[in-house]
């Protein structure tokens, strides 16, 4: 079992690193691989909409991450994405890495476990949440909770560490993440996942 975490900061070791790394020390106490990969420093463009991908089976471009992280993704039980609160959404960083991670990768990500983390000086964490949480739900990820929303406060990471109930909302998803993980395998292994619809019906709003 394995979990790629996503470090969406700019900031190495900063807030949203104190509150992932909560997370995977929690998933390896109960068994599970982590590995967690900074992603918010690096020059990553958006994606221009070329459908190239599905020609290809990756993103058409290929100098910066994305298709890398693809294939660890593709490895993986679960993803966890941190992100800290810019202008009370995600950093757009992120934002442009995940738009081509799930959209140029053809592999299934279902039932494979998904969560958001957010790090906020103040506030703005529901929004980046609401924001993270939609590219698990199109992808049939369930989304790991914890006794609260997913999110931790300070403005440096000795702040983070000091924000108790932050910290603690971090290791219980860690441990409900690890669960999510074995049952679903577990399950699978009994009678397999969900019957699924094999062509996925696109309409829009004019018919």
């Amino acid at each position: 079992m394995k979990v790629l975490l996503l470090n969406g900061s700019p900031h190495v070791h900063g807030c949203t690193f104190t509150a992932l790394d909560a997370v995977a020390r929690e998933l390896q106490q109960n068994g599970v691989e982590t590995e967690i990969v900074h992603v918010g420093h690096k020059d990553i463009r958006g994606c221009i909409g070329c459908y190239k991908c599905r020609e290809l089976g990756r993103c058409v471009f290929d100098n910066d991450i994305v298709n890398t992280l693809a294939t660890k993704f593709e490895e993986a039980d679960g993803l966890v994405v941190g992100s800290p609160v810019y202008f009370a959404g995600t950093n757009g960083t992120l934002i442009s890495l995940l738009d081509r991670l799930f959209f140029s990768t053809p592999f299934s990500k279902r039932f494979k476990v998904g969560a958001a983390v957010a790090s906020a000086r103040r506030a703005g964490t529901g929004n980046t949440l609401d924001q993270l949480n939609k590219y698990f739900l199109y992808a049939e990820m369930p989304v790991a909770s914890s006794r609260y929303w997913n999110e931790v406060h300070g403005n440096t990471p000795e702040e983070v560490v000091k924000d108790e109930e932050g910290m603690q909302i971090m290791r219980v998803l860690g441990r409900n993440i690890a669960f999510l993980i074995r049952a679903i395998a577990a399950e699978r292994e009994r009678s397999g996942l969900p019957e699924t619809e094999p062509e996925r019906i696109s309409t829009n709003f004019i018919r």
